[in-house]
């Protein structure tokens, strides 16, 4: 019994030479015969449209989800530091440290997404505010730190909410800064400044004491520090019999009976003496 070999299946395109490659600039839906000499088994049929883009892989539907691809930031566009988002705005945020004789200086430096930038402005404040007043310094610089932050938090107030799919997380916002108990913190330096208010008008120096007045120095005979208090305190120590302005000559008291201590004070061209008698 004779039989022929096996014969290679037939180039359905004769264009082209000892391939099977489709011509060019198209797919075409290619099946092979069932029952084609050599026993090859038919090939599938692809559906047109099933390869969309060169080098991609079909996707089968339900097995592969399909992702949103990220926007890409247009050429020059800053991108947030921290979260790589876009639009961001490059700022520097500050905040201060009080360390009763030393103190710290923070920045953060961006560039800032607006969620990234709010944060960072509230977080760096709200610190501050705990820890930027202890010192005599820091009393003076902390409020001049937070008052700078004002600039960058308008920034990042005006960029639109940041593109949707950037690569990190960005920060989180958390409370606005009204809505934290370090806000309670700003009554500190009120409450001290008040105090000092206070002090100050509670204490009548000796410029101001008239004839009549009660006086008691609490300093010493070198550097005396006269106040004026009440004659009837029991820290009166002398009665003022005497005022003379413009001089500081105490021997001009002898015209006012009773004087034994007098009391003279020269700063700048004003220059006074208080006569003073035992109370």
């Amino acid at each position: 019994m004779t039989s022929s070999p096996p014969q290679p299946p037939q180039n359905p395109y004769p264009g082209q030479p000892g391939g099977y490659g489709p011509p060019p600039e198209q797919f075409p839906q290619y099946n092979q015969p069932q029952g084609q000499p050599g026993g090859h088994p038919p090939y599938p049929q692809q559906p047109q449209g099933q390869f969309e883009q060169q080098g991609q892989h079909p996707q089968h539907q339900g097995q592969f989800p399909q992702q949103q691809a990220q926007p890409m930031p247009q050429q020059g566009a800053l991108q947030c530091r921290f979260c790589g988002a876009f639009p961001a705005e490059q700022a520097t945020v500050r905040g201060h440290q009080g360390l009763i004789v030393v103190m710290r200086f923070l920045k953060l430096q961006g560039p800032f997404c607006r969620t990234c930038g709010i944060a960072t402005v509230r977080d760096m404040t709200a610190k501050s505010l705990w820890q930027g007043w202890w010192g005599i310094g820091s009393m003076i610089v902390n409020p001049i730190t937070m008052l700078m932050n004002i600039e960058p938090w308008a920034k990042f107030r005006k960029l639109p909410e940041p593109a949707p799919g950037a690569p990190g997380r960005p920060m989180n916002p958390g409370k606005p800064l009204i809505q934290r108990p370090a806000m309670a913190m700003l009554l500190l330096p009120i409450a001290l400044i008040a105090a000092i208010v206070v002090i100050n008008l509670s204490i009548t120096t000796a410029s101001e004491a008239e004839v009549g007045s009660c006086v008691v120095n609490k300093g010493t005979e070198v550097s005396p520090n006269v106040e004026v208090v009440d004659c009837s305190s029991s820290e009166a120590a002398y009665k003022v019999v005497g005022k003379l302005d413009g001089t500081v000559d105490d021997t001009k008291c002898d015209q006012f009976p009773g004087w034994e201590a007098a009391y003279t004070s020269e700063v700048g061209s004003q220059r006074y003496t208080l006569c003073l008698a035992p109370v």
